[in-house]
């Protein structure tokens, strides 16, 4: 598999912010884990506020936009993932991955994302990431074709010992040059809540600007979402569907507050 195009190759890195608020972590002070999130596609649903309550960890809530919440599905390649400055890891650092996730905003103002799910195709990454990170990572078989750079994307996660299957054919559209409210409230996620040795902890990422596009879903027969707590939401047509080449990333630490 071809390693995706990086923003900004053609045009110039867009910066990561140095002034921060509370919906945004501070920079990062060193990057512990770094990757590459590539041809990523990100489809959501409206689910009622309620719904999501009881999947989120203690002093977490649901982040909402006009009153509204949502859960996503997104199947992905990760590319080159690796350890602080080192070379990524052999084999076990690319591998395709499909998530299941909520938002969500804890006491200190700050949005994330919560997962229900996170297929993945290396075991290792699975037990890896289950055991350090207490993330719900499961070993799946997945699929991502796309026979050349115009064609349509189909993406295929299927849990093994006969667990659900989602499959999606995916048309990407023309580049967005100005996201909406919701779109920017979808992709701009700066962190992660989970629950880890008994406290719930907030993992802090930066990234580029999302390059995003529009989508048009072709097929989508998905039973992941059901498996996550939202039975029947697939079955309808997404509130929001897009699709990004990918953009990097980095997890770590955030730097010290000035003055």
């Amino acid at each position: 598999m071809a390693a995706c195009r990086a923003r900004g190759q053609a045009a110039g890195v867009t910066p990561l912010p140095e002034t921060v608020t509370a919906t945004t972590p501070r920079p990062l002070r060193r990057s512990l884990m770094r990757q590459r999130w590539c041809d990523l596609a990100m489809l959501h649903w409206e689910v009622p506020v309620a719904d999501v309550v009881p999947f989120l960890p203690p002093g977490v809530r649901p982040d909402t936009i006009d009153g509204r919440t949502y859960v996503g599905l997104i199947p992905f390649r990760m590319v080159d993932a690796g350890f602080g400055v080192g070379p990524a890891v052999p084999f076990f650092g690319t591998f395709l991955e499909t998530n299941v996730r909520l938002y969500s905003v804890d006491e200190q103002g700050r949005r994330g994302i919560v997962f229900r799910s996170l297929d993945a195709d290396r075991l290792a990454v699975v037990l890896g990431a289950r055991l350090g990170l207490g993330l719900p990572y499961v070993w799946s078989r997945l699929g991502y074709r796309r026979p050349t750079p115009d064609a349509d994307i189909e993406y295929v996660t299927r849990r093994r010992g006969g667990g659900p299957v989602s499959r999606l054919v995916l048309r990407p559209g023309a580049p967005i040059d100005r996201p909406t409210e919701l779109e920017g409230w979808l992709t701009g996620r700066w962190g992660l809540h989970v629950r880890l040795a008994g406290a719930t902890r907030y993992l802090t990422n930066e990234h580029e600007e999302w390059p995003l596009h529009r989508a048009e879903v072709l097929s989508l027969d998905d039973g992941l979402v059901a498996a996550g707590g939202f039975p029947g939401v697939a079955a309808r047509s997404p509130d929001s569907v897009l699709w990004s080449p990918g953009v990097r990333a980095a997890f770590g630490p955030t730097r010290a507050r000035r003055g």
